[in-house]
């Protein structure tokens, strides 16, 4: 029960546990919308928001993808070229979303825009699909490159065994699951510091092109555009796997209702992060391209191309 401490006329001061309660109810009716049904609580600011933008599209693709994009085109400029215009696109495509987000603020991304146009029977397809088939076999693949990554130091040439890779990919998605139904603070925050540290490692691995290039060795970027393909399927086929690279920049959309003041929100974390992100991949190329030929770098692994590279520092 309610119990008053002391009484100064008609006021009365209440003890810290009424405060509590009170404080708790209050939080409580702010997950309520005015029909009754519980809101999501906004915790997700610009900072988060672009943590998470970032941290989306900054995985392993930017470590397999250029040897997909540059095989397809055949040339070191050509390449450069699809990566730029990956970004633009993609670019274009997040700011498409951040106007059905505003549009339509509701959480789930393409699920909630298909069901406010088409109906839930689309929608409910294209959620099954995606929990069920696309995301899984994305994440396995992040999770088992991951792996690959994070236990070759630990292994000859030969590299990690197969089981104890998707044992690794298996336990890192599970704890991924456990944080993320945890709690959405705390994602935020991990989401932001490893995004950090995702730019760090691109920035180490930028610094040894750059220290490479300072010295002068622009011999791989003599006739950059030598050898380019005029096929439209392999040009299709390179733009695949540099798409494949910015895949995540849609992911914001699927937390909109936890977002604080996603119009302006939104629209501002996308401007901050793409053009971030293609900048870097761009950076990253280039990296790979002064210090490896072109041919070496087709036949090499995405692990000896990055050691090639931290080598020049």
């Amino acid at each position: 029960m309610c119990k008053y401490v002391y009484k100064i006329g008609h006021m009365s001061i209440i003890n810290c546990s009424q405060q509590n309660v009170m404080a708790e109810a209050v939080n409580n009716d702010k997950r309520l919308k005015d029909n009754g049904k519980v809101q999501l609580n906004q915790e997700l600011g610009l900072l988060s928001s672009v943590g998470i933008i970032v941290g989306s599209i900054i995985g392993s693709g930017i470590f397999i993808s250029p040897i997909g994009v540059l095989s397809n085109t055949g040339s070191i400029g050509l390449s450069l070229v699809v990566w730029t215009s990956c970004g633009i696109i993609s670019t274009l495509g997040a700011l498409a979303f951040a106007e059905l987000g505003t549009s339509i603020p509701k959480s789930g991304a393409e699920y909630a825009y298909l069901y406010e146009a088409f109906g839930s029977l689309p929608a409910f397809v294209f959620a099954w699909v995606k929990i069920f088939a696309n995301r899984p076999s994305s994440q396995a693949v992040v999770c088992l490159t991951f792996s690959e990554y994070a236990l070759s130091p630990f292994f000859d040439a030969c590299g990690p065994p197969l089981l104890i890779k998707k044992l690794l990919a298996a336990s890192v998605l599970a704890l991924l699951g456990a944080i993320n139904c945890y709690d959405v603070k705390a994602v935020a925050k991990i989401q932001v510091v490893f995004t950090g540290l995702k730019l760090l490692a691109l920035s180490i691995i930028i610094m040894g092109g750059v220290v490479h290039l300072s010295k002068g060795n622009l011999e791989y970027f003599d006739n950059a555009f030598s050898g380019s393909t005029d096929d439209p399927s392999k040009i299709a086929l390179a733009f695949y796997s540099g798409f494949w690279a910015f895949g995540g920049w849609n992911y914001l959309n699927l937390a909109t209702e936890e977002v604080k003041d996603p119009t302006r929100t939104l629209p501002r974390a996308i401007w901050i992060s793409l053009p971030l992100v293609t900048i870097f991949y761009l950076l990253t190329n280039i990296s790979y391209f002064a210090v490896i030929s072109k041919t070496e770098l087709l036949a090499s692994t995405t692990t000896g191309v990055v050691r090639y590279v931290l080598s020049y520092l």
